[in-house]
């Protein structure tokens, strides 16, 4: 019986649908540019594929669309009733330490995940729309939501506690939580069935628009770059990642507004921020192996933060079983994992140029090196789906 999956980011909709297995979706697409001029839908339903301009202008005109698209797009469509969708899998970016585990939504949940809004305000309201909008169009799916943050219930006081007054921690939840956790949690467990290896010990790079690291010690997150929001840490598309907090009072004493100072932060920092001409690290690369030294610049501070972390993590590992990289600058930029792992030699990181070919899921470490290096393509949606179909009993193979 079909699980779907919805992951609802800032100005868009992902989704998938699931019935017989996580590696076999049955449809699948996104909604981009929700509440924007020209939306559009892109589907596909087996081998077919669908796009088309939408009038979208809020969440729920877009789960209503896919709902549409999911009954009547194919020959013939995945479903033939939306009423045959058993449950609804969510991407929920904060649950704070409220939650550790993948939950069936009720009031209660909504209403915890409303509160942290101000935790991840390019994601949680989101998050939130799209549950709202599936329990009115599928009111007769389980709804169950997935967080980000949960996999990083396992670290340790040392790990998540600020060097800050007690009472920030007690009365104003200020601690390290993490994020990504989702793609996090699937590498570890497909890096441990490669490795054959039910408890690895791993330092998992998620490197996209949006980039963190984790380290992993017997199969449990001990540490992660993202801290009490998804800002603190390496640097992303248009997120600055870690400065120095005295930055902020610096700009406020000059005169910036506090929502000025946000959106520096969270939109116009990074990649963007170093490059001046973009947060899409394809192009940012290209304009750096053309001569622009802005460009350039960008590229090499994105990747001594990674080295700085991955350097740190690998510590707190040791021994190490494997580096994973994965997302989309993780998976597809071989200069970008040179430049990680150069210099890195001494820690028994070596990589063997020869190994590096291919597409998808690939070990791209030598065996003169001491830890395996690997490209892991990340699938959250279909751990989503796992823990959908586990918590509302589909009998399905996911």
């Amino acid at each position: 019986m079909p699980v779907l999956v919805i992951n609802c980011g800032s100005s868009s909709i992902k989704y998938k649908l699931y019935a017989r297995g996580p590696e076999d979706p049955l449809a699948g697409g996104i909604i981009d540019g929700v509440g924007g001029d020209r939306p559009r839908h892109f589907h596909t339903a087996g081998d077919r594929q669908f796009e088309a301009e939408l009038d979208v202008g809020d969440y729920r005109q877009g789960v209503a669309a896919i709902v549409e698209a999911l009954a009547e797009w194919g020959s013939p469509p995945p479903i033939s009733d939306p009423a045959e969708i058993v449950g609804v899998g969510h991407r929920v970016v904060h649950g704070g330490d409220r939650f550790s585990e993948s939950v069936v939504i009720d009031c209660a949940v909504i209403e915890e995940v409303e509160a942290l809004g101000s935790l991840a305000p390019l994601h949680n309201p989101a998050n939130l729309a799209g549950i709202r909008a599936t329990r009115d169009l599928l009111p007769g799916a389980v709804g169950v939501a997935v967080f980000d943050t949960a996999f990083f219930a396992t670290l340790p006081p040392h790990s998540y506690r600020y060097a800050v007054p007690e009472r920030w921690w007690r009365d104003y939840g200020v601690r390290r939580y993490g994020f990504h956790g989702i793609s996090h949690r699937y590498l570890a467990e497909r890096a441990a069935r490669l490795l054959e290896n039910p408890r690895p010990n791993l330092v998992t790079l998620h490197l996209g628009a949006g980039a963190s690291a984790c380290a992993i010690r017997d199969g449990k997150a001990v540490d992660t770059s993202m801290g009490m929001t998804p800002l603190e840490g390496l640097v992303m598309g248009t997120r600055s990642g870690d400065i120095d907090p005295a930055v902020v009072f610096h700009l406020l004493e000059a005169g910036l507004p506090a929502s000025e100072i946000r959106r520096g932060l969270l939109r116009e920092g990074g990649l963007l921020g170093l490059s001046g001409m973009s947060s899409d690290f394809r192009r940012v690369a290209d304009r750096a192996r053309a001569g622009d030294r802005a460009a350039a610049l960008a590229v090499e501070t994105f990747a001594h933060r990674v080295r700085r972390y991955l350097g740190a993590f690998l510590v707190q590992v040791t021994p190490c079983d494997g580096v994973v990289f994965s997302g989309g600058i993780g998976e597809n930029s071989h200069e970008v994992r040179h430049l990680i792992l150069t210099g890195l030699e001494t820690l028994g990181l070596v990589v063997d140029p020869a190994r590096n070919r291919g597409e998808g899921e690939r070990r791209i470490s030598a065996d003169t090196g001491s830890v395996d290096i690997w490209v892991i393509p990340t699938d959250e949606e279909s751990l989503i789906a796992r823990d959908t179909a586990r918590l509302v009993n589909a009998p399905s193979q996911l």
